[in-house]
């Protein structure tokens, strides 16, 4: 029970940020390029300074022998949802964009800004791991989820070489600086490390305004009376945390490695489902509903399953 509520009492803080985001919107008290921005500054800023504070302090020499094992894990993980995503979206649906929509859903949880989120508030010690481990998360969206599911047939399809382009990102070049610094042990400037420090910290409230403006902008009219949007949802958030929970009974796992997968699992359905789509014109409006819900409903869910996971 202190799990549940350890979790819930963090998710509230979260929630709380996801409505003064969406309440100030709403009331046009931001301009219309809000949502542009603050992603630009979680993508170029933010996320790369947690990233890189994280490695810098705890990426060692010593560590590394621990990380193969979570990229082990990690890659059967998606190797095995991948198919499965597939297999449920076909059951969900007969439209082929939709269906799409909810295997990206279903494959890739919102692992990334909400996961993050609550790792960071949650689980501190164990975030560090946690990056390593959705590493080949990231791997997969860049070579299948983004290019397949989300831009295939919008008439822009991606080559192999734009897929890996997609990896010089302000993400992973931050955590390479802080690969690099925290194997060498060279030492940070106090006035530098702070600056990374203090805009790291800034990431989960800004990921959490971002997340409400961006439910602010869309429709609401279907979300809510959608039986497809209640049922991906509940798989996203219940069944497929739920089914890794039973497997690590009969497959043994280090705590870390199963507490990261945990977390990767429980997370919302993510936000590219709205943000790439809608980049090529395309109704977002499935997506959207997904997003909103899947959000919601986490607010219960994610320390439910913690408290029933952990």
């Amino acid at each position: 029970m202190s799990v549940f509520i350890s979790t819930l009492n963090q998710t509230a803080v979260l929630i709380s940020f996801i409505l003064i985001g969406f309440v100030l919107k709403k009331k046009k008290k931001l301009p219309d390029n809000t949502s542009v921005v603050l992603a630009r500054l979680e993508n170029m800023l933010f996320v790369p300074a947690l990233v890189m504070g994280t490695f810098i302090e705890k990426f060692t020499l010593s560590e590394i022998g621990r990380f193969g094992k979570l990229f082990g894990i990690s890659f059967i993980m998606i190797g095995i949802m991948m198919p499965v995503a597939v297999l449920l979206s076909k059951l969900l649906t007969k439209d082929k964009y939709e269906q799409n929509i909810f295997t990206y859903g279903l494959a890739f949880s919102n692992f990334g800004f909400v996961g993050n989120a609550v790792v960071q508030a949650v689980f501190p010690e164990i975030f560090l791991e946690y990056m390593i481990f959705v590493l080949p998360l990231w791997i997969m969206i860049y070579l299948w989820g983004v290019p397949v599911l989300l831009i295939g047939g919008s008439g822009d399809k991606q080559v192999l070489k734009d897929r890996l382009k997609a990896f010089v990102n302000p993400m992973f070049i931050g955590m390479l600086i802080g690969m690099l610094i925290g194997l060498s042990g060279f030492s940070v400037p106090k006035w530098l490390l702070s600056v990374v420090t203090v805009s790291g910290s800034c990431m989960s409230p800004i990921a959490m305004i971002l997340t409400g403006v961006t439910v602010a902008e869309i429709s609401l009219k279907k979300t809510f009376t959608s039986g497809k949007i209640y049922t991906a949802s509940i798989l996203r958030l219940l069944v497929i945390p739920g089914l890794f929970i039973a497997v690590s009974k009969v497959v043994p796992m280090e705590r870390a490695v199963y507490a990261c997968g945990l977390c990767a699992l429980a997370m919302p359905l993510g936000m590219n489902t709205v943000v790439v789509p809608g980049a090529y014109g395309k109704d977002t409006s499935l997506a959207a509903g997904m997003a909103v819900v899947s959000h919601l409903l986490g607010c219960i869910t994610i320390p439910l399953i913690f408290m029933l996971g952990l």
